[in-house]
C-alpha cells in the first residue's frame, strides 16, 4: 500500500540534520560540486548554455579545443601522439560515467584538480545528492580553513579576468585551465544559500577542518594530485564517521531534547586483511550495531520534521533546530491538537481499504502525534534504510583501499570495518604534524601513541585491552587484539612509515615521510 503524504513532514532529508539525500553517493562529483559552493559562497548557480550549442560535451569537443590550441601555438605535442593524448585525457582529466563500456560510456565532468573544474561539466551526470552542502557546512566551522581551501584549489588562474596567471604548474592541472578557459559556460546567480545553517555536530565538523588544515600544511610538498586524492579519502572518511556519530546520537538528542550529548561513539577496526581472523567478530559486531542503529535514527529524523511543522518554519535556519528538541522533550498543550489536524490531513481521502490497512498500521499507538509517525515510517522508512546502507558503504569506499568498510561476496562474511592503507597513510601523514612555535612541524610517533590517537581523536579502536567494554575480556581477546597490532604494523611497513631495524623498543618509530 502507497499513500500519498503530502505534508512535507514526509520528506525525509533536512538540512539542519544532514544534508545528504540518501543515494549513490560518487566523492568525485562532491568535490566538483564543492568547488562551485566554495566559489559562490555556499550558492549553487544555474548553468547557462550558449545558444546554439549542445549542452552535451564530449571527448571530441575536448580534442578540438587542444587541437586549436596547439595550432594557434598554447601548446606542443597533442596533435604528434594523438593515442597518448586521448589516453591523457580519458584517464587524467576527465571524468567518466560507464568507463569503458563504448556504447554507454559519457563523460560527467572534469577530474576536480582545480576549483575551476566545475564549470565544465555535463550536470545531469553530475549529480552529488547535496553530499557538498554538507562538506561545505562542515567546513563552515572554521572559515579561515574554508578561506585557505579555496585559496590553495585556485592556484594558477585570476578569477578576475578568467585567465591563466601561472604556467608554473603540474600539466594536469593547466590542462584543465586551458580547458576551462576555452569552453566553460556561463553561470547566473541563485537565490539558493546554504549559509545560515550550522553543523549539529560542530566538534566533528571542527575536526575535519584542523584535517583539512593539517593537509594543507603540505601544500609544495606533496605532488598536487596526490594532496587532492588525499582530501578526497579524509572528506569521505569525515562524512563516513559524521555519519554514524549522527546515527548513534541523533535518538539521543531527540530524547533529552537536546544536541549536546555525550559523544560515546567508537568502533573496532580490523587491519587484518583476513575475513576470519579473530578481531573480526568485533568488528561486524560494531558494524551491524551501526545498521540495527538506522531505523531508530529514520524515526528520530521524523519527529524533528514534524516538531519543525509544527513551529511552521522552513528547514533553512540552524537556530529552530533546538526550538524543535524543545517541543518533542515538552510539548506544548496545542501540540497533540495540530496533529489531530496533520492525521486528518493524511488520512482524510483514503478508500475503505487503505483506511483499514492503516487502522492495522496504528492500532496500538494512543496519540496522534504517534499514529502520524507510525505511518511516515511505515510508508518511507524502508526505502530509506536500503539507501543508507547504500550511502554508508559509498561514503566508507567500501572493499577499497580508501575506506573503512569492507566485506566478503558470501554471507559469512558481513560488512566490518576495517582500516585501507590509502586511508591508513591520508591519516598517518596527518597525525606526524605537530604544533610548535605557532606552527606545523613533523615529528616521529611510537605504535602505541599512534594507536592511542587514532582512538582519541577518530574513535578507531585497533588495540582495545583498555576499553571500558572489555574489562575483563577472555584470552581471545587479548590474542586478537595482539595479532591486530602486528597486523596494523604489517600495514605501516607497506606504504613506507615503519621500519622496525632493530629490536630496541625506541627505535621503532613511525617516521614523517617529509619533515616540516
Amino acid at each position: 500500500m502507497a499513500i500519498k503524504l503530502g505534508n512535507k513532514d514526509s520528506i525525509f532529508r533536512n538540512d539542519l540534520v544532514f544534508s545528504i539525500d540518501a543515494k549513490a553517493v560518487n566523492l568525485d562529483n562532491t568535490l566538483i560540486n564543492l568547488y562551485m559552493l566554495l566559489q559562490w559562497e555556499g550558492q549553487r548557480p544555474q548553468q547557462r548554455a550558449r545558444r546554439g550549442t549542445s549542452v552535451d560535451i564530449d571527448l571530441d569537443k575536448f580534442t578540438q579545443v587542444f587541437s586549436g590550441l596547439e595550432k594557434a601555438g598554447e601548446i606542443e605535442g597533442f596533435l604528434d601522439y594523438p593515442k597518448a593524448s586521448t589516453l591523457w585525457l580519458r584517464t587524467n582529466l576527465l571524468n567518466l560515467v560507464n568507463r569503458g563500456q563504448v556504447d554507454n560510456e559519457s563523460i560527467s565532468s572534469l577530474r576536480p584538480i582545480h576549483i575551476e573544474s566545475y564549470r565544465v561539466r555535463n550536470a545531469k551526470r553530475v549529480r552529488d545528492y547535496y553530499s557538498a552542502d554538507q562538506v561545505y557546512t562542515m567546513l563552515g566551522a572554521d572559515t579561515q580553513v574554508r578561506d585557505a581551501l579555496r585559496k590553495f584549489l585556485t592556484e594558477g588562474w585570476d578569477p578576475t579576468t578568467n585567465t591563466i596567471k601561472s604556467v608554473d604548474m603540474d600539466v594536469d592541472s593547466l590542462g584543465v585551465l586551458k580547458l576551462v578557459k576555452s569552453i566553460a559556460p556561463g553561470f547566473i546567480k541563485s537565490q539558493s544559500s546554504i549559509t545560515n545553517i550550522q553543523p549539529i555536530l560542530p566538534e566533528d565538523a571542527a575536526l575535519y577542518c584542523d584535517d583539512v588544515r593539517r593537509l594543507l600544511v603540505y601544500k609544495g610538498v606533496i605532488p598536487r594530485s596526490v594532496l587532492i586524492n588525499y582530501f578526497k579519502i579524509i572528506t569521505a572518511f569525515h562524512l563516513s564517521c559524521y555519519l554514524q556519530k549522527l546515527i548513534h546520537l541523533l535518538p539521543k538528542m531527540v530524547e533529552e531534547g537536546t544536541t549536546e550529548v555525550q559523544p560515546d561513539w567508537s568502533v573496532v577496526v580490523d587491519c587484518t586483511d583476513n575475513f576470519d581472523s579473530r578481531i573480526s567478530v568485533d568488528a561486524i559486531e560494531d558494524a551491524t550495531k551501526l545498521y540495527n542503529s538506522i531505523y531508530p535514527y529514520l524515526e528520530a529524523s521524523f519527529k524533528i520534521n514534524i516538531a519543525l511543522g509544527y513551529l511552521d518554519v522552513d528547514r533553512t535556519d540552524s537556530d529552530d533546530l533546538p526550538r524543535a528538541l524543545s517541543v518533542l522533550k515538552d510539548r506544548p498543550d496545542d501540540f497533540e491538537p495540530y496533529m489531530k489536524a496533520v492525521w486528518n490531513q493524511a488520512v482524510g481521502n483514503l478508500d475503505e481499504e487503505d483506511s483499514r490497512l492503516v487502522e492495522e498500521i496504528v492500532q496500538y499507538e494512543d496519540s496522534y502525534f504517534d499514529k502520524y509517525l507510525a505511518l511516515l515510517m511505515n510508508q518511507k522508512s524502508k526505502r530509506q534504510f536500503v539507501e543508507y546502507r547504500r550511502l554508508l558503504a559509498n561514503l566508507s569506499f567500501n572493499n577499497s583501499e580508501n575506506g573503512f568498510l569492507a566485506q566478503g561476496r558470501s554471507k559469512k562474511h558481513p560488512r566490518r570495518f576495517v582500516m585501507g592503507t590509502r586511508l591508513l597513510e591520508t591519516l598517518v601523514q596527518i597525525l606526524v604534524l605537530d604544533v610548535k612555535d605557532g606552527a606545523f612541524t613533523t615529528k616521529s610517533l611510537s605504535i602505541e601513541e599512534l594507536i592511542a590517537n587514532l582512538r582519541d581523536r577518530y574513535g578507531l579502536i585497533i588495540n582495545g585491552l583498555e576499553e571500558p567494554r572489555y574489562e575483563g575480556a577472555v584470552l581471545n581477546t587479548h590474542l586478537a587484539f595482539k595479532e591486530n597490532v602486528e597486523f596494523f604494523k604489517n600495514k605501516l611497513r607497506q606504504i613506507g612509515f615503519y621500519n622496525d631495524l632493530s629490536d630496541a623498543y625506541i627505535l621503532q618509530k613511525i617516521r614523517p615521510r617529509y619533515n616540516l
